[in-house]
């Protein structure tokens, strides 16, 4: 689903890396390119995580920290019940992002897609603190279906770019 092409390119991006903004943003709209660009102001300091709990990447700036998981797929909807992997990791990242108060992110990259690319997801956490609360309330939860399995919609997710240009406001 998700190959280490797709998380270099969020990993470039997160970190300021003006050649990986450039090659991703060529087909995006200018407002969408200067909200990308945004991120040289305060880039994210971005590692890849070792293991596979779940998390491709952390990535962290200020008063911010997300743990990442990279996905990226043809078609619109992910369903988690595709691959019993992806239900245990979304159980194992609620859990340990519950027990440390930090907010999950999914990043979902469509395949073929022009323009922004990207959509941000998140999970729902208890106890997060001020900012952390904030975003989790902007950004589209992971929805379940009438089975209760996990699924992202491409088309409901916060848009990379917004998202930048939101935790920038949220920062300076």
């Amino acid at each position: 689903m998700v190959t280490g092409m797709y998380e270099r390119e969020i990993r470039g991006v997160l970190s300021g890396d003006e050649e990986m903004l450039a090659s991703l943003t060529k087909t995006c709209t200018e407002d969408e390119i200067s909200d990308y660009y945004s991120i040289l102001d305060i880039p994210f300091m971005v590692v890849r995580a070792g293991g596979s709990l779940g998390i491709d990447i952390i990535a962290i700036r200020g008063e911010l920290s997300f743990p990442i998981e990279v996905k990226s797929s043809k078609k619109p909807v992910v369903y988690f019940s595709d691959e019993e992997r992806l239900t245990e990791q979304a159980e194992e990242m609620i859990s340990m992002c519950t027990a440390s108060s930090v907010l999950p992110l999914y990043a979902f990259r469509l395949k073929g897609e022009r323009g922004d690319k990207w959509r941000i997801f998140t999970l729902e956490i208890n106890g997060l603190k001020k900012k952390q609360k904030l975003l989790q309330r902007r950004i589209p939860l992971i929805q379940t279906t009438m089975h209760g399995n996990y699924k992202m919609d491409w088309r409901k997710g916060m848009p990379l770019h917004n998202f930048i240009a939101y935790i920038r406001h949220l920062i300076i």
